[in-house]
């Protein structure tokens, strides 16, 4: 059997209805917790990534024989658990904002239509890094792109990987 190879994914996911749902560090650390993960059990290699508080960005490559979008799926999942689970003791009323209307769920934390793009050239590639980098400071979190804490930026300047998740994409 072939082994498959993929390309380098920019990756998109938004929280339901653009809520700032990823706005507490607690939720940003679980994102970060899933990546590492996920990095950790080779089933992807993480080129860069920004969490937003409504939104990520991900630059990532698939590994191993499992589908993309079994991979993707598992993320959604994984991280919507840890959201219902924190948000079920800590904070009910805000639970009900993301009651679901369909029945395949009782709540709803990820827009169902997420945005993946293959980057197949390095040109593409560095401007998805530019875009996901800039993020923070045009949402005016930061004054440099390296300021931002939840971003691989500072990797990108540094070479440090506070993580341990991240792999560079000229290596």
């Amino acid at each position: 059997m072939e082994k498959i190879i993929y390309h380098p994914e920019f990756f998109t996911g938004t929280i339901l209805n653009w809520q700032k749902l990823l706005k507490p560090e607690k939720y940003k650390s679980a994102i970060l917790e899933e990546l590492t993960f996920m990095v950790h059990s080779n089933k992807i290699i993480l080129y860069a990534f920004c969490i937003m508080d409504n939104h990520i960005h991900l630059i990532w490559q698939f590994k191993g024989d499992k589908h993309p979008s079994i991979i993707k799926r598992s993320f959604f999942t994984r991280t919507a658990h840890h959201f219902k689970k924190d948000l079920k003791v800590n904070h009910p009323n805000v639970l009900e904002y993301f009651r679901s209307t369909q029945e395949d769920r009782k709540y709803h934390f990820w827009e169902r239509r997420s945005l993946g793009i293959n980057l197949f050239t390095d040109k593409i590639f560095e401007q998805k890094l530019d875009y996901i980098h800039s993020n923070p400071v045009k949402a005016n979190l930061c004054e440099k792109e390296e300021d931002y804490k939840y971003s691989s930026a500072a990797f990108y300047l540094t070479g440090k990987d506070e993580w341990n998740i991240l792999t560079h994409y000229k290596s």
